[in-house]
């Protein structure tokens, strides 16, 4: 849906989720002669984006940090949060996606996290970002789901978004209104913090 409005995502999926590589292209079968013709298919049986990565193998994976954390380390001591990625291109192989008039399905990314010393990847992203998409920006926007959650636990702890107790929409429509626009002016002062005062 998200695709057929124009709009690029990175979702977060399991890694049984089924897909074929990039570079697959269905093929129509010979007519027999009988019957209605066959539609165009891949020849090749679809994987799970677990088998397509570790296909790739664990030295295709580059480290990417993706953000200052708050957590100081010996080993660590700028607080970076980073991990070992891998990108690859691939055709999600379900049957409600809507395939072109040659058979083919819709070409995304495939963003796997494979931290150093992991058997395998732990998490999977596929992404509708254009093909030339850097894998660092690839990254960086699927690990954005922190700043989500951080937003909304502010908005509904600091700012009282859950302390309505009305029975009624209107009043329920102000109280989220207004708590929203709190969000938006706290949003504004710590993009844009006042200028240091004189000394």
């Amino acid at each position: 849906g998200l695709t057929e409005r124009d709009l690029t995502y990175a979702v977060a999926v399991k890694g049984t989720t089924t897909a074929y590589p990039g570079d697959a292209v269905p093929k129509r079968p010979p007519y027999c002669g009988q019957g209605r013709p066959p539609g165009p298919a891949y020849p090749v049986q679809h994987s799970t984006l677990r088998q397509l990565a570790l296909s790739t193998g664990r030295s295709s994976a580059r480290t990417v940090t993706w953000r200052q954390g708050s957590k100081t380390t010996k080993h660590n001591p700028r607080a970076e949060m980073r991990s070992r990625f891998l990108a690859l291109r691939v055709r999600p192989a379900n049957r409600t996606i809507r395939r072109a008039a040659d058979g083919s399905l819709p070409e995304c990314w495939l963003l796997a996290e494979w931290p150093p010393g992991a058997a395998e990847p732990t998490d999977y992203w596929l992404s509708t970002l254009p093909a030339d998409t850097p894998l660092r920006e690839l990254v960086r926007i699927a690990k954005s789901r922190w700043r989500v959650e951080h937003d909304y636990r502010e908005l509904k702890d600091g700012l009282g978004l859950d302390h309505f107790e009305g029975r009624n929409f209107p009043g329920w429509h102000r109280h989220v209104t207004l708590a929203s626009l709190a969000q938006a002016f706290c949003t504004m002062l710590r993009l844009d913090p006042k200028a240091p005062a004189p000394a």
